[in-house]
């Protein structure tokens, strides 16, 4: 039997994810969309010289505002208001996932910052403006969720979910303001986890979900996330194609609790334990495809890669865990 706190953290944990993840993905969506009706190809449109278009910063002021604002009161009125409100206060979960939770607000921030400076870009606003405004749009947007978590008696602001969105934030603003491009893109993949040991299917369904949105969304022993470096844009003179990239993975497994693998009750009585299995990290290294700089003048396929570009190509890796190398012939 599975207390109830761990069923609300599962469903609160699951929620919060598809919320942050409905924003990425209107935004992928929204972003090449209004992209593709200035130019079909394969560059960004060059504003530099261009007028601001007012009706265009109306549009997307009132698009963004709306899409959050309606999402955000969607989930207190969905969540937050079942729970009593309290005082503001932290909450250091620093030591829970393997810190996996915190890489996934990175690649979140990360995401939400570079579509929403994508869309200033197509208003004809100044690059700077574009880039502080758009850049920086992703760790507010989760700001607001941390500062409804630090309200909430059942949660608590957690300072290092505050860092990782700002540090995801800056890693985009800071490439843009230093090379005007993403030479170093943040993607990530995941795949349905199944087991040969039955209780940890089980144990899977109760704390990540049973339905495959639930646990892509929220098992963090199926997500990797990855660093994909483009060597073509360090290296302009070389005759490596431009859409190769390199890639660093990181991963974790065994994790069947946010700090370890016993569940006890209120009472503190154990009633899952599973401490044999050893909780471990994986670091991967692989090629990757930058699937924007696949030369195409179709707007709808361009618009299918800008989208899926925030996901690792599945290839080959070498994998580094538990003391030892190997190699795995397709990691997602």
């Amino acid at each position: 039997m599975i207390p109830a706190d761990v069923h609300y953290w599962a469903a609160w944990a699951t929620l919060r994810s598809a919320f942050k993840w409905f924003i990425i993905l209107f935004f992928l969506l929204y972003a090449p969309v209004s992209f593709a009706q200035d130019s079909a190809s394969l560059k960004p449109v060059n504003f530099k010289n261009q007028t601001v278009s007012k009706k265009k910063v109306r549009l997307l002021t009132l698009a963004s505002i709306g899409a959050y604002a309606g999402t955000t009161a969607a989930l207190y009125h969905t969540w937050y208001k079942k729970y009593p409100q309290t005082h503001f206060h932290t909450f250091n979960d620093w030591d829970e996932w393997m810190q996996m939770d915190k890489v996934g607000h990175v690649l979140s921030a990360y995401s939400i910052s570079k579509v929403n400076m994508e869309l200033w870009r197509w208003t004809g606003v100044d690059r700077k403006k574009r880039i502080w405004i758009g850049g920086m749009s992703g760790a507010v947007y989760q700001t607001v969720i941390e500062t409804l978590d630090g309200f909430s008696s059942e949660w608590g602001w957690s300072w290092g979910d505050f860092g990782a969105n700002m540090l995801g934030s800056s890693a985009f603003v800071a490439q843009e303001l230093a090379w005007d491009e993403q030479r170093i893109q943040l993607k990530l993949s995941s795949h349905r986890k199944r087991y040969a040991d039955a209780s940890l299917n089980q144990r899977s369904n109760e704390i990540f979900g049973k339905s495959l949105p639930e646990r892509l969304l929220k098992d963090y022993n199926a997500y990797t996330y990855w660093i994909s470096v483009t060597p073509k844009s360090f290296f302009p003179k070389s005759n490596l194609p431009p859409w190769l990239q390199l890639s660093l993975g990181i991963g974790a497994e065994g994790m069947f609790g946010a700090r370890s693998n016993i569940a006890r009750d209120k009472q503190g009585n154990i009633i899952y334990d599973r401490s044999d299995i050893k909780r471990y990290r994986q670091w991967y290294l692989a090629p990757d495809i930058d699937l924007t700089k696949i030369k195409t003048n179709k707007k709808g396929i361009r618009i299918l890669l800008n989208t899926l570009n925030v996901i690792k190509f599945p290839a080959p890796a070498l994998e580094y865990s538990r003391g030892s190398f190997k190699m795995r012939w397709l990691v997602f």
